[in-house]
């Protein structure tokens, strides 16, 4: 387990001719490369890329074909695509993109291909092994009757009167989905634990909490489903996971405490820090998301954060980074995975109580609801406050002095659900919306505790019907007549952004999107 751990994917035309003569010919091939044929380079996504130093690779090769020769038109632009984005996720990671490099050969070309691998080597070798520790899998047994019991149990699923409300007011039954709240907790207390039924819609539930807010009985649903979704985890169930799970993978990696993680170093010159500061500004994932999604949506979720930033600079407030940031964790909690989020938590924890923080302050809803609330929940204690900006930001602008500058645009606002029902605060960011100086401001039909989820939470359950919510969601705030759509968190921005590209009615619903940091950061003036 010393050695270098160095992974080949080569692809099954020419490049793979020419790997199979230095074989044939005995040629010098490093002994830690391991091959793996591969029928396309361009079959080879981020999240199967990524996933091998996930599992402890020290570096990754792709090798195919040149271009103009790929077998499948565009195999090699779109492995270029994607080798680029997962470099810049290792740079983030302090991994170093340098662990991934892609080459293209003919067959004749055994000779360059040799070179190549003997010369990738060397730089694995100068660069060492990766500090990542693979999760040990664990030996999965079936869901028991009194784990099951316990969950329904602690969230009261007992108290259901099967009355309907909740899959009345479900957006996924709605836009046509075959799902109902009531139908699962009525299978599941009559122990129909592992049933493909219950499997399906354990993973369909958005946990956007409507069904909560509708409920008589107080059923917490979106807690339910997390933690039947942890039980089926452990019992060896898949869940459904958005883009191959690549988000949950560099979670799980980031779980290794010797990672020396570069989550700032793009921050702009002009951003006042303070190391010495006792309020801590936590980012959140949205460099990792701009990253991943840049070829494809080209959203800029990280302006948010630079944003933030500038706020709190305003109000004079010189925040401490923490450089080696790692996720709060949501998106493991809420998929499932409670041992790998309860990992990075305490790492959390222990860096930010180290740097004798006081109050960290989020700009991200669901940031803000991990720290605040699912951290002591999972018995993770701290000694520290948790602050949403907006809370700040309002405490601030109420001192008076403060105004906006006109802005000329027409506003409507997209609720998001950790803020909105499952912290239950939809009139926070409204306090600021109506101090703004918009040429209008037009809320959409569902709003507030009532608002339409953006169709997607912790990566999980994306398919056609929370695409068609989407639409739905987007329908409305054309509706109002609005030509900005005014958001609070940057998973909104990629869900509905990611809407705008359906070819079919995208032109219909496209619009432009800012998050209301944003806003505030760049009309705050004094008076």
């Amino acid at each position: 387990m010393d050695n270098l751990k160095i992974i080949l994917f080569i692809c099954n035309w020419g490049p793979h001719a020419a790997f199979q003569t230095l074989l044939d010919s005995g040629a010098d091939i490093p002994a830690e490369v391991r091959m793996i044929r591969i029928p396309c380079t361009g079959s080879m996504s981020k999240s199967l890329l990524f996933r091998a130093f996930e599992m402890g690779a020290d570096g990754v090769a792709l090798v195919g074909c040149e271009p103009g020769s790929c077998r499948y038109g565009s195999g090699t632009e779109v492995a270029e695509r994607n080798v680029e984005d997962t470099r810049g996720i290792l740079d983030l990671l302090g991994l170093g993109g340098d662990r991934l490099r892609q080459a293209m050969f003919l067959p004749e070309e055994s000779g360059a291909l040799l070179a190549f691998l003997q010369d990738f080597h060397q730089v694995i070798q100068t660069i060492g092994k990766s500090p990542v520790i693979p999760a040990q899998p664990q030996a999965a047994s079936p869901i028991q009757q009194d784990a099951a019991a316990q969950v329904m149990r602690e969230h009261d699923i007992f108290a259901c009167q099967d009355c309907g409300k909740c899959a009345s007011a479900c957006p996924v039954a709605l836009a046509g989905k075959a799902f109902s709240p009531r139908a699962m907790a009525g299978a599941i207390l009559a122990g129909n634990f592992e049933s493909p039924a219950v499997i399906r819609d354990v993973w369909s539930c958005l946990t956007c909490g409507l069904c909560h807010d509708r409920c008589p009985s107080d059923v917490d649903f979106p807690e339910f489903i997390r933690d039947m979704r942890i039980l089926q985890k452990m019992a060896g169930k898949e869940g459904c996971e958005a883009h191959e799970g690549f988000f949950q993978s560099y979670m799980r990696a980031m779980t290794s405490p010797g990672l020396q993680i570069r989550h700032w170093d793009w921050l702009p010159a002009d951003i006042r820090t303070d190391p010495a500061s006792k309020t801590l500004f936590f980012g959140g994932c949205a460099p990792y998301f701009d990253t991943y999604f840049k070829a494809h949506l080209g959203i800029q979720t990280r302006d948010i954060l630079v944003d933030g930033l500038r706020l709190l600079n305003f109000f004079d407030i010189h925040p401490a980074l923490l450089a080696g940031e790692r996720c709060c964790g949501h998106d493991l909690l809420w998929s499932g995975d409670r041992e790998n989020f309860l990992k990075l938590a305490r790492l959390n924890v222990a860096a930010i109580e180290a740097a004798g923080i006081e109050e960290v302050v989020t700009a991200c809803p669901e940031c803000y609801r991990t720290l605040a609330h699912d951290y002591p929940a999972q018995g993770v204690g701290y000694s520290f406050r948790v602050t949403h900006l907006f809370d700040l930001a309002e405490q601030e602008i109420s001192k008076g002095a403060i105004g906006f500058e006109k802005l000329d645009r027409a506003l409507t606002f997209q609720d998001p659900c950790c803020l909105s029902r499952l912290e239950g605060r939809p009139e926070l960011p409204r306090k600021l919306l109506s101090r703004l100086n918009p040429h209008a401001f037009t809320e959409m039909q569902d709003r507030g505790a009532s608002a339409l989820c953006c169709g997607n939470c912790a990566w999980t359950g994306c398919d056609s019907f929370t695409k068609a919510l989407q639409v739905k969601r987007l329908r409305q705030a054309k509706a109002t007549g609005s030509d900005l759509l005014v958001t609070a968190c940057p998973k909104c921005q990629i869900h509905l952004r990611c809407a705008m590209e359906d070819p079919f009615v995208g032109n219909e619903i496209e619009m432009e999107l800012m998050d209301l940091t944003s806003i505030l950061a760049r009309t705050i003036r004094w008076e």
